[in-house]
């Protein structure tokens, strides 16, 4: 259950400002078609983050504990450190429309999460806590908690939301996560 609740809190929190965030924008107002967009970023993050996290397992299983102690508690203060920068996306970024709103949504959230802070966020998150079925699904229902009310809402609000206050906000998390993963465990 700790795996699912910190998985969930910390993409959540993450992703506010994020690409994938501002891609939700794009297609939230080109489409205007709340569930199969919404169908396509459940879709999307699932394959992605699954792969993310089935990779943060198989690194966990390369080192011993102590070294991937350190290895998280660095990534995770790097963590920290990325998310302070916002992120944009250009205009030759967004999805051409040239399938329907649920496949661009698919394809382009897909493509989006490689490399992003949420994906690595997963396989740092899988790398610690167990079992990875928790972890894939909170950092998922994260995704969701943060872009789902960005489709629903469109562009009405979005020039209203305290990024920066978030950016903060995800940054202390990650640095928490830091802290504890660097605290010494007692038995």
């Amino acid at each position: 259950m700790e795996a699912l609740l910190i998985s969930t809190a910390l993409v959540a929190v993450a992703e506010i400002g994020d690409k994938t965030q501002l891609l939700s924008l794009i297609l939230a107002a080109r489409y205007r078609q709340f569930w199969p967009i919404a169908w396509g970023i459940l879709l999307a993050t699932l394959l992605n983050h699954a792969l993310a996290g089935w990779i943060g397992s198989w690194v966990a299983s390369l080192f011993d504990a102590q070294t991937l102690r350190w290895a998280l508690v660095v990534s995770l203060l790097a963590m920290a450190v990325w998310t302070l920068i916002p992120d944009k996306l250009d205009e030759d970024d967004a999805p051409k429309p040239r399938f329907g709103p649920f496949v661009t949504t698919t394809l382009a959230f897909f493509l989006a999460e490689m490399g992003d802070k949420t994906q690595i966020a997963t396989v740092l998150l899988a790398a610690e806590y167990r079992p990875l079925s928790m972890v894939v699904a909170g950092t998922t229902l994260g995704m969701l908690v943060a872009n789902l009310p960005v489709v629903a809402l469109g562009a009405r609000f979005a020039d209203r939301l305290p990024l920066r206050y978030a950016r903060w906000t995800a940054a202390g998390l990650f640095l928490f996560l830091a802290i504890a993963a660097a605290w010494p465990k007692t038995a």
